[in-house]
């Protein structure tokens, strides 16, 4: 329902998201490995990557809080949240790396947040298998993604590896969930201009 204690909550959390330092539960999945020395070039690299990442993790926020604040289905609202929920580790693990390269976050992640959370919005409004269709499909570009990251990591950053296999691990399950629900498939023109649209992020957080 949207009303002004959902905006006010939907606010918070955005205020939450872009400038709280996130949690996890779990254990940190780097936990326990060495910071094998890096050179400046391959430092730069594992940065820029894992700010994507931080990024891509900070728009997965908003698009399940957006999901979730227009989902027709109280059921479903629960499951966007707990998926929700387990991304805001991903922003830990990212975050953390980040800085331990030496490096800093996306400047322009609060234009990711807004945007991520006006489409997550809309997608909900169009009822819930295309909900859910979105959310399948997201979370397969982000595993595609994140597979072609661990292709680009220097093989000696054992720390930024062992967090994206955890998140490919977690998103391949939010996808599953996602179609055991009954997300329908999205057309190949959404799928393209979802692509064109995670390009333009990826492409300008490498930097910014």
């Amino acid at each position: 329902m949207l009303n002004i204690d959902n905006l006010i909550v939907h606010f918070d959390k955005g205020l939450r998201t872009l400038f709280s330092e996130a949690r996890s539960i779990r254990p940190f999945p780097d936990s326990g490995l060495p910071d094998t020395a890096l050179n400046e070039s391959e430092k730069k690299l594992a940065a820029a990557l894992m700010r994507i990442n931080h990024s891509g993790e900070i728009c997965a926020q908003a698009l399940y809080q957006g999901q979730a604040w227009t989902a027709r289905d109280s059921g479903l609202q629960k499951k966007l949240r707990q998926a929700a929920d387990e991304e805001t580790e991903h922003l830990a693990w990212t975050s953390r790396r980040v800085h331990e390269l030496g490096s800093h976050l996306s400047l322009l992640n609060p234009f990711w947040y807004t945007h991520s959370l006006a489409i997550g919005a809309f997608s909900g409004l169009l009822g819930d298998k295309w909900n859910l269709g979105f959310m399948a499909e997201t979370e397969r570009q982000v595993g595609i993604h994140l597979q072609g990251h661990l292709k680009k990591l220097p093989e000696k950053d054992t720390k930024s590896r062992a967090v994206i296999h955890q998140m490919i691990s977690d998103e391949a399950k939010h996808g599953d969930v996602a179609r055991e629900l009954g997300g329908a498939e999205l057309s190949l023109p959404v799928r393209l201009a979802m692509q064109m649209s995670a390009k333009v992020m990826t492409r300008t957080a490498y930097w910014v």
